[in-house]
């Protein structure tokens, strides 16, 4: 990964898309008189989807029903953790769940509670992919996963080929990989790259409370049931896995989604560090929205089948988007530019895995220009 502000989005004409459409959302807000913050909906939302993680794993421990249906409340938490992880900490830690600072702070934390840190999260996800969104090196997002290419400016190997078949595996494996080790190679990274900009007396702080963090998760995971409610190791860990497969895999899919489909950008910097293009004009261009008109869908993900929306306004909340999004796709044709969107789940899903077999197969585009 490249130095953060090493990649810069350069516009030579000045296109004024963007100016127009944050006055026309600042009017919307104005006009209707609500506030671009979490709403009665979202407070509710938030309450089942902690609730959907938290009172199984009670439920688990108070009752110890039979192995399947023990099975079946792993699985509910499984969708409480993507549920979380979508809707209720991803909003407040960028900021959006609220005008108040520490309230963002308290319910970012749900974070902490699914196993991950929240510091390094802001940091992949707020600068480095709400930033440069599909440009390689600097979207950690895109970045090859062991056997999976998201980018067609990474190497190619035969194995690619069949990632459209094995690929959701592994995107099931990834809230485990992140409460075990993702965490820990980040601080790293960020840290000798320099996104991570804080002292090295903070970073020994952050080491220890990341350290902390998950000895009480494991601790709370494992041991508590163990140990204290006498259920077998063998059960609980089964659980654990089905809860993070199932967690993962939602939570993969439904950002791959947006951004690993037909028709998005991948945009390289050239020599000097540019993109010359317009930021918000990047966005559009590398960011995909899905099934706009399912409510259910649209309630779960929390907005995130509204990329388009929460790339350009990410500091609002996102039970505000669907309202949003006309004035987005109004202003983005009035302008000429293109407003991406499958209008299903299964088309968008259909196009995904377009995309890894096209992106198994493309040589790496630098080789094919050299």
């Amino acid at each position: 990964m490249k130095l953060k502000g090493q990649v810069k989005f350069v516009s030579k004409d000045k296109n004024q898309f963007f100016n127009t459409l944050r006055k026309r959302v600042d009017q919307h807000f104005a006009d209707t008189g609500q506030s671009k913050h979490a709403n009665g909906t979202m407070y509710l939302k938030s309450a089942v989807l902690v609730s959907a993680y938290v009172l199984p794993f009670i439920a688990l421990l108070a009752f110890q029903p039979p192995l399947a249906l023990s099975m079946v409340l792993w699985f509910v938490m499984g969708l409480g953790v993507a549920g979380i992880g979508m809707s209720v900490m991803h909003d407040a830690n960028h900021g959006a769940y609220s005008d108040n600072t520490r309230i963002n702070e308290l319910m970012g934390y749900t974070l902490n509670l699914v196993g991950g840190g929240v510091l390094n999260w802001k940091l992949q996800h707020n600068i480095l992919h709400h930033t440069y969104t599909n440009v390689v090196p600097m979207d950690e997002d895109i970045q090859d996963r062991l056997v999976i290419r998201l980018s067609p400016h990474t190497t190619t190997r035969f194995i690619h080929k069949f990632q459209w078949i094995y690929a959701f595996f592994f995107y099931g494996i990834l809230t485990l990989y992140w409460v075990l080790l993702k965490d820990f190679i980040q601080y790293a990274s960020f840290i000798k790259s320099g996104v991570n900009t804080q002292s090295q007396a903070e970073n020994r702080s952050l080491l220890v409370r990341l350290i902390a963090l998950k000895l009480v998760y494991l601790t709370v995971m494992f041991v508590v049931p163990v140990v204290y409610f006498s259920i077998p190791f063998a059960e609980v860990l089964w659980g654990f896995l089905l809860m993070h497969f199932t967690a993962g895999i939602i939570l993969t899919v439904v950002f791959q989604l947006a951004h690993t489909v037909e028709g998005t950008h991948h945009p390289l910097a050239n020599d000097q560090g540019i993109i010359e293009n317009d930021w918000a004009i990047h966005q559009l261009q590398s960011t995909v929205n899905f099934s706009r008109q399912n409510r259910w869908l649209s309630w779960y993900v929390g907005g995130l089948n509204f990329q388009i929306e929460h790339h350009l306004f990410p500091r609002i909340c996102h039970v505000h988007y669907p309202a949003i999004a006309p004035i987005v796709k109004q202003t983005a044709e009035e302008y000429g530019l293109t407003y991406m969107e499958n209008e299903t789940f299964g088309e968008a899903l259909r196009s995904h895995i377009a995309t890894l077999q096209r992106f198994g197969t493309l040589p790496d585009i630098n080789e094919a220009i050299g």
